[in-house]
C-alpha cells in the first residue's frame, strides 16, 4: 500500500549516463573500449567515479524552490546490464534511497539498455516489459523499449515508456529506424488507451531526434504531448546535449491524458558541477567523462531533464 505521508509532488528526472559501462567483458557485446586492456583504460576507479557522478546528478535533481526531495523515477539510458544499475542503486551515494529498477536486455551491439529507477514508495510496481523496435534493413538491433506500469498515490495508474532511440548515424536508414521506434510506440499508447481510455502514460528518454524531427512529428500528430519542449537550464543551458556549439534537444519527456495537465514545470537540470566551460565556441557545455580517448572525469554529455508534476487529491 502506497504511504498517505507523500507529498503530492511527482518527480520523474530523465538522463542518458553516456557508456555506463562496468569494467568486465559481457560475452557477445562489442564492449571491448570499456576495458582495463583498452585505449581508455577504463578501470574500478574510473568505473566506480562515474557511478559517484551519476547519483550525485539524480540527486541535484531533487532540488526546487520548496526545498530538496529525491526524484519519484528516474529513466536511464546508456547503462550496460544488471551489475552497474545494482552498484549504482546498493552501492553509491544512492545507496540510502531505496529505489528500486528494472531494466531491458536488448540485443544492442554494445550491450547498452534502458533503465528505470523508481521510488517503491511513490510508485508501486504492477507489471514490465521489453518491446523489441522493428528491424530496418542495413540496421543493426537497437535498445528495446522499457514498460512499466504501477500505481501512484493517487490510486491512477502511470504507465511509463522508456526510450533510448536508435543513432543519428546512418542518413536515410537510421531516420527510418527511428521512425519506426516511433510508429511502435504510438501504436502501444493506442493499446493502453483502447483498455483504459483516461491512461496516465509518460514517455521519458534519448529520442535521437529534436523537437521538429521527423519521428517527433509521428508522436504529436497521435496527441502526445512534448512536456519539455520549452526546458531550459538555470545556468546557460538551452538543451540537454551540445554539438559543435548548437545546443539542441535529443532527450524528451512526452505525456498522454490527464497527466499532461498535473505537470507543472519541466525544466534542464545544469548545476554548475555537470557544467564546463566551451572554449572553441563560448558559453557552457555539458563536462563529459572522455574527450576524445582522454579521460576527462565528468558525468555525461547529456544533462538530465526534470519534469514535475503536482498530483490531485485523492
Amino acid at each position: 500500500m502506497l504511504s498517505l505521508l507523500l507529498t503530492s509532488l511527482f518527480t520523474l528526472v530523465q538522463i542518458n549516463c553516456e557508456n555506463l559501462f562496468d569494467t568486465q567483458h559481457d560475452e557477445g557485446h562489442n564492449d571491448y573500449e570499456y576495458l582495463p586492456t583498452s585505449d581508455r583504460k577504463w578501470d574500478n576507479h574510473k568505473y566506480w567515479e562515474k557511478l559517484s557522478n551519476i547519483s550525485r546528478a539524480i540527486i541535484s535533481c531533487g532540488e526546487g524552490e520548496d526545498g530538496w526531495t529525491l526524484p519519484d523515477m528516474v529513466t536511464l539510458c546508456e547503462v550496460e546490464n544488471d551489475t552497474v544499475m545494482r552498484d549504482l542503486t546498493r552501492r553509491s551515494l544512492l545507496r540510502e534511497a531505496h529505489y528500486e529498477y528494472i531494466m531491458t536486455e536488448s540485443n544492442d551491439e554494445r550491450g547498452v539498455d534502458v533503465a528505470l529507477l523508481y521510488s517503491p514508495f511513490s510508485f508501486a510496481l504492477l507489471n514490465h516489459y521489453s518491446l523489441r523496435v522493428p528491424a530496418v534493413e542495413g540496421r543493426h538491433d537497437t535498445r528495446d523499449v522499457l514498460y512499466a506500469k504501477g500505481l501512484i498515490i493517487t490510486g491512477d495508474t502511470l504507465h511509463v515508456l522508456a526510450v533510448h532511440a536508435p543513432s543519428r548515424i546512418g542518413g536515410k536508414a537510421a531516420e527510418r529506424h527511428r521512425q519506426a521506434l516511433a510508429q511502435l510506440l504510438c501504436a502501444t499508447v493506442d493499446s493502453i488507451r483502447s483498455v483504459s481510455p483516461d491512461a496516465c502514460i509518460l514517455l521519458s528518454g534519448d529520442f535521437n531526434d529534436e523537437a521538429g524531427g521527423k519521428s517527433l512529428k509521428v508522436l504529436s500528430s497521435s496527441g502526445i504531448q512534448n512536456l519539455s519542449a520549452d526546458a531550459r537550464g538555470a545556468n546557460g543551458a538551452r538543451g540537454t546535449y551540445k554539438y559543435k556549439g548548437h545546443w539542441g534537444s535529443l532527450d524528451h519527456i512526452f505525456a498522454v491524458g490527464r497527466i499532461q495537465q498535473w505537470c507543472i514545470a519541466c525544466r534542464i537540470n545544469d548545476p554548475q558541477f555537470l557544467l564546463e566551460e566551451d572554449e572553441k565556441y563560448g558559453g557552457c557545455q555539458p563536462r563529459r567523462t572522455y574527450i576524445g580517448h582522454r579521460y576527462h572525469g565528468g558525468t555525461s554529455d547529456h544533462l538530465p531533464l526534470v519534469a514535475t508534476f503536482h498530483l490531485p487529491p485523492l
